[in-house]
């Protein structure tokens, strides 16, 4: 018998996995009892679904979402970076030295007028300072604008599964 192996699949999701997905993404914290009653599958089926998507790198883990305000996180900066430097050693040095400031919550790489995005989360412009600071002691930048959130309106929402 031949096998044939399609790499497409390794990542595909169907209705059910995506249904286990909204619901993990609403409430990581439901029992696999309850997962599996919203989702029409016996406790077992649905172990080996969020076993599958687990093994798949689909499903990533569970996080608990926590209060900024009630944790004196109150502040949340969108910073954008731009360089002229792309070489693969200064962007592994960057991305080192970026990852060790645990207030950048969110750190990508962007097109367009900027080269970097960073999100940070932090109590208040003093400490976003030493936040600025630590982050161009050790690399050199060309810019670096700063954006501060008046208001949150919608944060960490799912992903359209």
């Amino acid at each position: 018998m031949l096998v044939s192996y399609d790499s497409r699949m390794k990542h595909s999701a169907d209705q059910i996995d995506r249904e286990i997905l909204r619901h993990l993404q609403r409430d990581g914290s439901l029992s696999q009892r309850d997962l599996a009653e919203r989702v029409g599958l016996s406790q077992n089926a649905c172990w080996r679904r969020i076993k599958s998507l687990q093994d798949r790198g689909i499903l990533k883990g569970t996080r608990a979402e926590l209060d900024r305000d009630k944790l004196d996180l109150g502040l949340v900066v969108f910073v954008m970076l731009r360089t002229r430097h792309h070489s693969a050693e200064w962007l592994a040095h960057f991305r080192r030295h970026v990852l060790t400031i645990p207030e950048v919550v969110d750190f990508h790489r962007i097109g367009g007028d900027y080269d970097y995005q960073l999100k940070v989360v932090t109590r208040d412009m003093a400490a976003y300072d030493k936040v600025y600071q630590r982050l161009i002691a050790e690399v050199e930048l060309d810019s670096v604008t700063s954006y501060f959130a008046m208001e949150a309106i919608a944060e960490g929402r799912p992903l359209p599964v």
